[in-house]
């Protein structure tokens, strides 16, 4: 039997491959996640703000880890945890992802807060284009979904008694659910699934709460309890943070990954683009932990896009300034 040999470097618990890494068992294995206020991108104008969340990164492919620059390779799993989103993000989550086949049953769609409901504006395609107006109460369903219950419905800007009403038995092949991923119609009720909303990451996590905050829908994950962590960086506010399992990206693979991206300017939320990250982590600095791990410091994203960048410490009278 043919036996290659591998050579690997080996520097904490970054591994640089300079041939095919050794297959196993553990490169699957649950990768710890931990963020705090973070705004994720989706895409270059929906937004996931997330407040808290802690769970794990699942790998998508058996063996293999799950692979930071991809953001297909893994799902995000969310045992506790707190996120937000603005309307003008779901309206062109809905716009851009839900909708965006040809055929689509609504388009245009245009989601605002209205005190304690959501109003949702569009275009629904019934042999004719009817504009149409949904005031809604918004709530969590025992499964886990989000339930929008119509109060008030115009098409054509007239009236009516509700969609049942207006579209009789033909309501419920209105949304085509093969291809509108994650929505549902039950009676009037829209039903949104959240772990199918969004196009990657992929989420997993029980919906428990959902609620109408200022300008804002938040969604609460399992008992929305926020983790008490240690971390190579304890005064960091806005971070990512990976720890356990092994997790691949950029040319390096981490095993038994001990890593925090933080946030080089606390006073708002970290701004971070997963598939651009390396604009961020370009403009930034890292630095290695006496455990092995790594601390990563980034601009927000809108910064880096800017050209700003982060000065790394200095080193003044034999003293190395850290933030």
């Amino acid at each position: 039997m043919l036996r290659l040999t591998w050579l690997r470097l080996v520097f904490g618990s970054a591994i640089v491959a300079l041939g095919p890494t050794l297959a196993s068992a553990q490169l699957d294995a649950p990768v710890g996640a931990s963020f705090r206020n973070v705004d994720l991108h989706i895409d270059p104008t929906i937004v996931l703000e997330i407040r808290h969340i802690d769970g794990a990164l699942l790998s998508a492919v058996k063996g293999q880890p799950p692979v930071f620059d991809d953001q297909k390779s893994f799902t995000l799993r969310i045992d506790s945890g707190e996120v937000a989103m603005s309307p003008a993000s779901l309206s062109d989550l809905l716009n851009h992802y839900t909708f965006a086949y040809d055929g689509a049953p609504l388009k245009d769609l245009t989601v605002t807060i209205v005190g304690n409901q959501v109003r949702q504006k569009g275009t629904m395609h019934k042999g004719v284009d009817i504009p149409f107006t949904i005031d809604a109460d918004i709530s969590a369903t025992e499964d886990g979904r989000i339930r929008l219950h119509p109060t008030k419905v115009k098409a054509a800007g007239l009236p009516t008694g509700g969609l049942m009403k207006m579209f009789g038995i033909e309501l419920d092949s209105l949304i085509k659910l093969k291809q509108a991923p994650g929505v549902e119609i039950q009676d009037n009720d829209f039903l949104l699934q959240p772990d199918r909303l969004l196009p990657s990451p992929k989420i997993a996590g029980k919906l428990t709460r959902v609620r109408i905050e200022g300008n804002r829908i938040v969604q609460t994950f399992g008992k929305g309890t926020i983790a008490k962590l240690t971390l190579p960086d304890p005064k960091a506010r806005n971070f990512m943070y990976y720890r356990g399992g092994t997790l691949r990206f950029g040319k390096l693979t981490m095993s038994d990954a001990d890593m925090q991206l933080i946030d080089a300017n606390p006073r708002n939320p970290f701004d971070f683009y997963p598939e651009r990250y390396i604009t961020q982590l370009v403009a930034g600095y890292s630095k290695n932990t006496k455990s092995g791990g790594l601390k990563v410091y980034m601009p927000d994203y809108a910064d880096a896009t800017r050209g700003a960048s982060v000065p790394t410490p200095t080193t003044i009278r034999g003293t190395t300034g850290t933030p």
